[in-house]
């Protein structure tokens, strides 16, 4: 079938991308999907750093590729070995699939998956090959969904049903930011009730963080960023108090459990320093493959400290997604707070853009059927 999507042509062009339009809207012939793959009408996708990272080089990734990971959308038909999943349903999907059958599978969200992670590094779908084509030229896939376009085929692997009651909007958000924020805070982090929570970075994964805290009732949840609006966001959504890094380290605040969520070298060296001694330091973000930090290894012996790496929030997708939307229809997880704009697929390079400059916490890209 003929579907429009968001082709990322080159990695690296200069910003501003409005102008350099690494991004091309095309029309793509997208394949059937085969035994345990589903053909996905897009409702409803994020745009996130994880996507930006790969326009500005960097993670590194194929080219050409049909952009996207975050997002949600109605499923049209499943393919003869899908189980647990019918036409008309919304799904959410994640950028990381997972197996079920590999030794990182069995690690209860701590590792990712291994054949879902050589997939996704490679530009393809978990079972092999790719659905996406351009005058008979293989488009390749991103992280196995590819959600800047109409329709996309997906793996099982990579869905989550939702209910109808859950706007698309909503839905997609819960597949990578809340995924990866909430995860960091209840999979990796794991605060007691009696811990003060501190979230470094507020863009889309920092922020989701710090709703799930407030949702969880922390006494005490500290909110940091270099952006002035991302702090006064933070204070609006339930942060108790906010600080640049600089007025951090001048007041000497600290906290039990910390999350580094901007993906940022010095952010990092702001989280560590932040945190308590025998306190928890996780680290979500992804800074270029080539940055270091000063970590001096007395402190983490002397005050026996740990350090976490958290990859989509050690998260597994199946178990998690009901109860983050639990917590929504609740209304325990505003995630709605988390949503800056919605914009057209055309404004995908303007979007880029606006989330390189911190303009931007999630632009939600909106489809309907006029567009496919």
């Amino acid at each position: 079938m003929k579907i429009t999507g968001a082709v990322l042509e080159e990695i690296g062009r200069p910003s501003p991308y409005a102008d350099s339009t690494p991004l091309s809207i095309s029309e793509l012939e997208l394949q059937d999907p085969q035994a345990t793959e589903l053909l996905i009408r897009m409702e409803a996708a994020g745009v996130c750093h994880s996507d930006l990272s790969v326009v500005n080089g960097d993670r590194a990734r194929p080219v050409p590729m049909l952009l996207g990971h975050e997002a949600a959308g109605i499923v049209e038909s499943v393919g003869p070995e899908v189980e647990g999943i019918e036409p008309g349903q919304r799904v959410v999907m994640t950028f990381l699939p997972r197996c079920e059958d590999c030794e990182n599978c069995a690690a209860d969200g701590r590792l990712p998956c291994t054949p879902g992670s050589a997939a996704n590094s490679e530009g393809r779908m978990l079972s092999g090959g790719r659905r996406l084509s351009r005058g008979g030229d293989s488009v390749h896939h991103h992280l196995g969904v590819s959600g800047f376009a109409t329709y996309a085929v997906v793996d099982q692997a990579t869905v989550v049903p939702v209910g109808s009651d859950v706007p698309p909007e909503v839905a997609a958000v819960l597949g990578c930011a809340v995924l990866t924020g909430g995860g960091s805070l209840l999979n990796a982090a794991k605060p007691g009730p009696q811990d003060t929570v501190m979230i470094v970075g507020l863009g889309g994964v920092g922020i989701a963080a710090l709703l799930t805290a407030v949702g969880e009732g922390y006494q005490r949840i500290i909110g940091v960023d270099m952006a002035e609006d991302k702090l006064a966001l933070a204070l609006e959504v339930g942060a108790h108090e906010v600080y640049t890094p600089q007025q951090l380290e001048e007041q000497g605040i600290k906290a039990h459990r910390v999350v580094e969520c901007a993906g940022h070298e010095s952010a990092f060296e702001t989280a560590f320093r932040a945190t308590k001694p025998g306190g928890v330091t996780v680290t979500v973000g992804f800074p270029h493959p080539e940055a270091t930090a000063a970590i001096p290894p007395a402190v983490i012996t002397g005050e026996a400290r740990t350090i976490m790496g958290s990859y989509l929030g050690s998260s597994v997708p199946k178990r998690d997604i009901p109860r983050y939307e639990q917590l929504w229809r609740e209304g325990r997880l505003q995630v709605e707070k988390l949503i800056t704009s919605h914009i057209r697929l055309a404004d995908i390079n303007q979007a880029m853009d606006d989330l390189a400059a911190g303009r931007a916490v999630r632009q939600i890209i909106t489809f309907d059927r006029q567009e496919a």
